[in-house]
């Protein structure tokens, strides 16, 4: 994997998916990820907002995704939204394997009434995260903006994956919401299986 986490348990492994579970004394996350899915979705991390960006996620980039997180809320939401997106990012790392024959890039632009948010993704295994938005508040339900960006950057560096997102909007719903939707068009792209494609999408024939 791109990031070792250290603590993480494989609970499944297969051609384009991968079951992790990851516990330390704040968390206990476990995700199952099929790339090649239909877009179906159960998750559970107890923070209601973060699982509704994450089901979106799910829909739009056509992956089927089980998350189930136990976390430390009592303290705050930092801890549970930072190791979801780490667990998920490493699962995805873990479903494209040696990233053979795919497209390897992606991006897409969202609307969302007022909001737009673009993606842009490379998930060929070079870890680095640029994330522009400008949220107004400081919560939407009981998720603190700023984990969002932090969330985007934590998965883009346990995934192996380059990550643009930037957006612009008045309401900070329907900026993250956009955010994922165009992140998950992205990813749809990226992951895809490129028939014209043999081996790496790279000219030094490895993936890092």
């Amino acid at each position: 994997m791109s990031t070792p986490l250290g603590s993480l348990e494989v609970l499944a492994s297969g051609s384009r998916l991968a079951g992790l579970r990851r516990v330390t004394r704040e968390t206990d996350v476990t995700v199952h990820l099929r790339l090649d899915g239909e877009g179906r979705a159960e998750i559970a991390t107890g923070i209601g907002f973060l699982d509704h960006l994450l089901t979106s996620l799910a829909h739009h980039a056509l992956i089927d995704l089980t998350i189930a997180a136990r976390g430390d809320l009592e303290v705050d939401e930092h801890h549970t939204t930072e190791d979801v997106a780490l667990v998920l990012g490493a699962a995805l790392d873990a479903a494209l394997g040696d990233r053979f024959g795919i497209r390897r890039f992606g991006d897409a632009s969202v609307p969302m009434d007022e909001a737009l948010a673009t993606a842009a993704i490379d998930v060929g295994g070079r870890p680095y995260a640029v994330i522009d938005l400008p949220f107004l508040g400081e919560r939407v339900g009981t998720l603190p903006t700023q984990l969002i960006e932090h969330a985007l950057e934590a998965f883009a560096r346990s995934s192996g994956s380059t990550l643009h997102v930037r957006g612009t909007g008045r309401n900070d719903h329907h900026l993250a919401e956009a955010a994922f939707k165009a992140l998950a068009r992205a990813l749809r792209v990226a992951c895809e299986v490129d028939p014209r494609r043999t081996g790496v999408a790279s000219t030094k024939g490895t993936a890092s």
